[in-house]
């Protein structure tokens, strides 16, 4: 038997492949959208894939299910909580078996982070038939850290509910497991699936005992109070995501096959003047060079799946300016993230828009070494900060605005338009992403601190904290 884990670092989000090797058959776990690295793994082991097994219905991107069963023709399995998915599918509840030659794998409910969670336990039956080797803990069970049972409240399950499942699931439960079964979880550090994601991609129940205060013995009322503080604000996508996962939804060959189509400048123009949006993924400097009036800017070198999904009208057509080559990278992301409305992209990049100045914008940019010189010389300065909470608690500069990034849009109206507005970040991007959106919104005077506070932080240090 072999388990092997693909990590998609920019979702921090972690899949697996089980392959057994006495049977030729594997089974797939928490897959992402683009299904092709699995069949390509299956293909190298000699197995083919059977098996397609949800941990839950993920909110932080589209699984690839469908995908997989498309090509393979494979079974999928969804815990019995999950009701009325769209699509057919083997409902598995506690104590349910899929088994194929040495490999058993066996359903534990453990709802928590939502209503339907199930946990997976895998036996290597040819090393030990009752012993477990591991367990693919979904969203439950992190390294270092448990899931967020705050996710869900739009639809009903209260944070305190699913707080309460979550104790018992973990305490119940997982962590009765043998100390040396091996934990995978679906999300490592960076996830917004909760808050304190440790850097390793598995650990065991043991260490975790060990060392993850969350799980620590306490009252089930001081579980319920630790889980529920202080989570990071969701972007609006994951709602949609979590809908989107119970759905019999398009494959994604499909959406990438109709946001790959080659557009003109006035065909991209047209579009865009019928209500179209605009997503410019080029690095930060690019977009301040120029850029198409009203796009969004997120880089691809960032965390773009999520902040587009934070930023972008989920069901409005969304045009693409990428650099060149980087086309079907940005609509396959997008789709990661069930974003399948891309029509096309800009053929021959902004430089096409070059006789079309009208339909173009630019900002400022400078770097950190500046704002200080404008600062020490007590020039007035409006310093728009788009860090998290945290990352603002950790240390800002002294009179700096602080408006989240994932907030900006509702509170637009704090920032003032009658002054020059520096917007910054940890690094440049979201402060650039800031900048379109407030472009979007009339301001004109904007200028984004490149290399933001982690450059700032390296040659200065008389911040607020």
């Amino acid at each position: 038997m072999i388990v092997h884990q693909f990590y998609l670092g920019c979702l921090a989000h972690a899949s697996y492949l089980i392959a057994d090797e006495q049977s030729k058959t594997a089974a797939v776990i928490d897959p992402q959208r683009d299904v092709d690295i699995y069949f390509e793994k299956a293909k190298e082991l000699g197995v083919e894939i059977r098996h397609v097994l949800l941990t839950h219905f993920h909110a932080d991107f589209v699984a690839g299910h469908l995908e997989i069963r498309a090509r393979s023709g494979a079974t999928i399995y969804l815990g019995t909580a999950a009701g009325a998915a769209e699509y057919e599918h083997t409902g598995v509840t506690d104590g349910d078996v899929v088994e194929f030659g040495d490999t058993r794998i066996v359903a534990m409910e453990t709802p928590g982070h939502t209503p339907e969670g199930i946990s997976y336990v895998l036996y290597d039956l040819a090393a030990d038939r009752k012993k477990p080797h591991a367990v693919f803990t979904g969203d439950t069970l992190f390294v270092g850290d448990v899931g967020r049972p705050d996710l869900l409240a739009s639809f009903g399950v209260t944070a305190e509910q699913l707080a309460t499942q979550l104790y018992h699931s973990l305490h119940d439960k997982l962590l009765k497991l043998p100390d040396d079964t091996v934990v995978y979880p679906a999300h490592g550090a960076g996830s917004l699936c909760g808050k304190s994601l440790g850097t390793e991609r598995s650990t065991t129940i043991g260490a975790q005992k060990a060392n993850n205060c969350s799980v620590k013995p306490m009252p089930v009322e001081d579980f319920i109070a630790r889980v529920t503080a202080d989570q990071p604000q969701a972007p609006k996508y994951f709602g949609f995501d979590a809908v989107l996962n119970r759905k019999n939804r398009g494959v994604l060959d499909v959406a990438v096959q109709n946001g790959l189509r080659a557009l003109s400048a006035a065909q991209f123009l047209q579009l865009r003047d019928g209500g179209a949006q605009v997503i410019d993924t080029r690095e930060s400097d690019d977009f301040a060079r120029g850029s198409v009036r009203g796009a969004v800017h997120v880089p691809l070198s960032g965390s773009f799946a999520t902040w587009s999904g934070a930023m972008l009208d989920l069901q409005r057509p969304i045009l693409v300016i990428a650099e060149t080559g980087k086309q079907e990278e940005a609509v396959v992301r997008l789709g990661r993230i069930g974003i399948d409305t891309a029509v096309g992209y800009l053929e021959g990049g902004v430089q096409a828009l070059a006789g079309h100045p009208q339909a173009l914008q630019h900002h400022r940019v400078i770097d950190v070494d500046e704002l200080q010189d404008l600062i020490d010389a007590g020039k007035p300065v409006h310093l728009l900060d788009v860090r998290t909470p945290t990352e603002f608690e950790g240390g800002h500069i002294d009179g700096a605005q602080h408006i989240p990034l994932i907030q900006l849009t509702e509170r637009i109206t704090e920032v003032p338009k009658d002054t020059r507005v520096y917007v910054i970040c940890r690094t440049g991007a979201r402060s650039s992403t800031a900048i379109s959106v407030l472009m979007q919104a009339g301001y004109g005077d904007l200028v984004n601190v490149r290399g933001g506070m982690s450059r700032w932080l390296e040659h200065t240090q008389p911040t607020n904290s």
